[in-house]
């Protein structure tokens, strides 16, 4: 009995890279939803240490997500086209427009909750 295996390294490397990049719009998509359901809309500021509020829902309509391929990475957050560097103040707590404000996390605490899921968003990602 014979046998012959061929192995196509470069074809392994473009199937890990295909579906790391299709892992990573689901980890984007996934922490961009579980932040849109962290803000809600209301007329006051939100408590300091919680997420904070929309009046309008531009905080919610500016969270998006891109996947930059080749750096195998994706990025998520608040759009400053949408609403400005207002939310560099809300997560880290500092001053906007000449007022203090203290810290309202969103994006971190999102993250550290949905961290046990990411893994399973790779599963079966390459596929054969």
């Amino acid at each position: 009995m014979k046998c012959r295996v061929e192995f196509n390294e470069r074809r392994v490397l473009i199937a890990v890279q295909n579906g790391n990049n299709v892992a990573l719009r689901r980890a984007g998509a996934y922490i961009r939803k579980a932040a849109r359901n962290q803000v809600f809309a209301f007329d006051r500021a939100s408590i300091p240490g919680t997420p904070p509020h929309t009046r309008r829902g531009l905080l919610k309509n500016s969270l998006l997500f891109g996947v930059e391929k080749r750096a195998q990475s994706v990025v998520i957050g608040p759009a400053e086209s949408f609403i400005g560097t207002a939310m560099v103040a809300h997560e880290f707590g500092g001053l906007y427009r000449k007022r203090r404000y203290p810290k309202r996390r969103l994006m971190g605490p999102t993250l550290e909750k949905t961290a046990s899921k990411l893994p399973s968003l790779w599963e079966k990602s390459v596929k054969p």
